[in-house]
């Protein structure tokens, strides 16, 4: 089934309900379309840090401690 035509059997329900529910039915869709808003919005943001080289400059840092700092070691 196509986007349209899910439409328009979307369309032919809502009409034959009562407008108390067709309001219902009008309020869940908003509800998916901010969900699915936030869900697109979220994934570019994901995006754009992934691909940042904000926190490129953590990597050339040096390692403040080896293994010779510690001083008592866990036997297993």
């Amino acid at each position: 089934m196509t986007k349209k035509q899910i439409i328009e059997k979307t369309i032919q329900v809502i009409n034959k309900l009562p407008t108390d529910k067709a309001l219902e039915i009008s309020d869940f869709a908003e509800f998916i379309s901010k969900k699915y808003e936030n869900y697109i919005l979220n994934e570019g943001i994901q995006h754009l840090v992934s691909e940042s080289q904000s926190f490129d400059f953590l990597s050339d840092e040096e390692d403040l401690y080896t293994e010779k700092d510690i001083k008592q070691h866990h036997n297993s």
